[in-house]
């Protein structure tokens, strides 16, 4: 059966032909053919030249997501089987696959789903409607791929149940596919053990994107004393402390998060390494200045502050706030650690309001090192969602 045909209006579709993954409702001119939402549907521009395929929803104002930009593709279990193999076969290249990111969404060219593997438990999260239809079928073909891999999986967990989905026309849902398990896994990442609560932990129950950032401050550790703002379930801190760190304060404003951090700090012996406080760090880090307290390494991994481009202009008021609290803590020489995990916010914007920060207060920033995300978690160019991690690590030094 032929698709529906969504034809773009003149001039429309630019973002689409370098490279973007989605056509936008206020883009499209016409839709010709018979169809229900979640189908597949070829978007071609007004001069009727083939764009893509993708599954169209007329309630989101993603009308089409990209699946091929191959006019003849068709979107079978062969299809799907090819994106899965291919997906998993990056992984393994690329990064740690113990626990990793297996399915990245529109960066893996399955727009709308996200996979993550903790040790022996995959945790999907499906955001769209066309995808939530073949969700079942690539969870199928994905163990079909691991297993041939002899990577065995005891079970699966549903975290689809963000609020996005319900401007899909889905119902926000969580739980078992399969079989229930223990859903406290273990997994061992940078050689810290962790426990991973994939029923009621943030998004998919555990922050992969940060893996080899964790690594990276690790050189800066031995023998410091640091402070691990936002610390979540205490992966920085543990990195640190495991590093040798001879003091490590973690700070978070949620009970339950730090309740998870001391258990991980216990499963690892650094309890006598590291001190846990549920503070609000905006509140906390002005406290630790009049105290004239002073770090050898300062890590701030905040939420994000802007979830949406109007927001933007005040989440870059709260970030150059809580770095330039954070430069008066670190002592002379020491090192400053900070990021942002809104793609709203670009390098160049995060860098800025560091750089105003650190002129405010008189310090001098020399620039170790700029990350991204794990390698799990692909940057597709022309798909600016998928570029959103910015990790700095600053050396700190005094004006003289």
């Amino acid at each position: 059966m032929e698709n529906a045909v969504v034809t773009l209006k003149e001039g429309e579709g630019r973002a689409l032909k370098a490279g973007g993954p989605w056509v936008y409702d206020n883009e499209a001119a016409s839709i010709e053919g018979t169809f229900a939402d979640g189908d597949m549907v070829t978007v071609r521009d007004f001069k009727g030249r083939f764009l893509c395929q993708g599954f169209i929803n007329r309630r989101s104002k993603l009308l089409v997501r990209v699946m091929s930009r191959e006019e003849n593709a068709v979107i079978d279990r062969d299809f799907l089987r090819m994106r899965v193999r291919s997906a998993w076969e990056y992984r393994k290249r690329t990064v740690d696959t113990s626990s990793c990111r297996v399915i990245f969404g529109e960066a893996d060219f399955l727009p709308g789903l996200v996979v993550d593997k903790f040790a022996d438990v995959l945790v999907v999260q499906s955001l769209a409607l066309g995808i939530d239809r073949m969700k079942d079928t690539i969870l199928k073909l994905l163990m079909e791929t691991l297993a041939a891999d002899g990577v065995a999986i005891r079970g699966i967990y549903e975290r689809s149940d963000a609020l996005v989905r319900e401007r899909e026309g889905l119902v926000r849902t969580k739980g078992f596919i399969g079989a229930p398990f223990d859903t406290k896994v273990e997994i061992t990442e940078n050689g810290v053990r962790y426990l991973v609560d994939v029923a009621e932990g943030q998004k998919t129950g555990f922050f992969l994107d940060q893996k080899y950032n964790r690594r990276a401050i690790r050189p800066l550790c031995a023998g410091a004393k640091v402070l691990d703002c936002f610390t979540h379930t205490g992966s920085f801190a543990l990195n640190a402390a495991q590093a040798g760190a001879a003091d490590v304060l973690a700070v978070d404003a949620s009970e339950t998060a730090i309740a998870q951090a001391r258990e991980n700090a216990a499963l690892n012996g650094l309890e006598d390494r590291v001190r846990f406080q549920c503070a609000d760090v905006f509140e906390l880090l002005p406290e630790l200045i009049r105290k004239k307290e002073q770090f050898d390494v300062v890590i701030l991994d905040p939420p994000a502050f802007a979830k949406s481009r109007g927001s933007v202009k005040n989440a870059l008021k709260g970030y150059k706030e809580i770095n330039l609290r954070a430069l008066q803590l670190v002592r002379d020489g020491g090192y400053l650690a900070t990021c942002s995990c809104s793609h709203f916010v670009d390098a160049a914007m995060l860098a800025e309001a560091v750089r105003q920060a650190a002129n405010n207060v008189r310090k001098r920033l020399r620039q170790v090192e700029f990350r991204t995300q794990a390698p799990d978690h692909p940057i597709l160019w022309g798909a600016s969602d998928s570029d959103y991690l910015k990790f700095f690590i600053f050396q700190v030094c005094r004006e003289r």
